[in-house]
């Protein structure tokens, strides 16, 4: 009996081996992670995904203009423009968030789509992702009386669509078409157009320093003739969990629809100090392994 046993393991030990070397994983293509560090870089959203039942809270802030000196402490001392915002992410692809501009007092809601995935074999060569939203303008002008506009003339919309590569370990391209409508481009908004329909191409770059930290590009030609562009040079770091972006920027705007109506400094003459803080939290139940 044991004989008989013997000589049916041995018999099937060969099989048993062949069926686990032809075993493949549950997933053959494997998708390119961290083509940058945050959902934003700079000013401008990122195809970077929020994994389900997840949070992204981002702190943004821009102070005056660097050449106000020593004096005004190289333009901390004007006071900063702060953006606060939170995205949720509903599943893996959709995520929707909320925004708060203090200049302007400008509220967003909006919402990003993300509809292709770069591949580590290339198949699909970029990421793809859509954003699109809308925003009111909360500021009190009830000093123009019959003048005050209401909500409709208040409100603006943005939409964005952003494609991405992750070119190596080290360099990541992001080109975003963009475009801002406002229902009425009034005098008294602190913006510098006075057109209700405004287009930009927005380009993102990293390159990657450490294995934590990268240095950053963003540069925003308006493709309205008569607005000046918007450039951004900075670094991101990821520390405790949290990516801090530092970086000189020339555009004191952070809401989507301000960064191209909004008015931009010259670079070299407006730059300006600029921060965001980035964290994500976990608000799903942890599965039990």
């Amino acid at each position: 009996m044991k004989r008989t046993l013997l000589l049916l393991l041995t018999g099937c030990l060969p099989l048993m081996v062949a069926a686990q070397l032809e075993r493949k994983p549950a997933s053959e293509v494997q998708e390119v992670e961290l083509i940058f560090h945050a959902p934003r870089h700079i000013n401008l959203l990122t195809v970077e995904p929020l994994d389900k039942k997840t949070l992204h809270f981002a702190i943004m802030h821009t102070f005056g203009t660097l050449d106000g000196g020593i004096q005004n402490l190289y333009g901390l001392d004007n006071g900063a423009n702060i953006q606060f915002s939170f995205e949720y992410a509903l599943n893996d692809k959709f995520s929707l968030a909320a925004a708060r501009q203090g200049r302007d007092k400008i509220y967003n809601l909006y919402g990003r789509y993300h509809i292709l995935k770069q591949t580590q074999d290339n198949k699909m060569p970029f990421s793809l992702s859509l954003m699109g939203g809308a925003g009111v303008n909360t500021s009190n002008y009830s000093f123009l009386q019959e003048n005050n506009p209401n909500f409709v003339d208040r409100s603006s919309f943005a939409f964005q669509i952003m494609a991405a590569r992750k070119f190596s370990d080290k360099i990541s391209v992001q080109i975003t078409p963009m475009l801002a409508y406002f229902v009425d481009a009034n005098p008294v908004f602190l913006i510098e157009g006075d057109q209700n329909l405004y287009l930009a191409l927005g380009f993102s770059g990293k390159y990657k320093i450490t294995g934590k930290s990268s240095l950053t590009l963003q540069w925003i030609p308006n493709l309205n003739n008569d607005l000046r562009n918007n450039l951004g040079v900075g670094i991101d770091l990821e520390a405790g969990g949290h990516v801090f972006q530092m970086y000189f920027v020339t555009s004191q705007a952070l809401n989507e629809q301000y960064l191209l109506a909004g008015g931009n400094g010259v670079p070299g003459e407006g730059f300006r100090v600029g921060f965001n803080v980035n964290r994500v939290f976990a608000t799903g139940r942890r599965k039990n392994k």
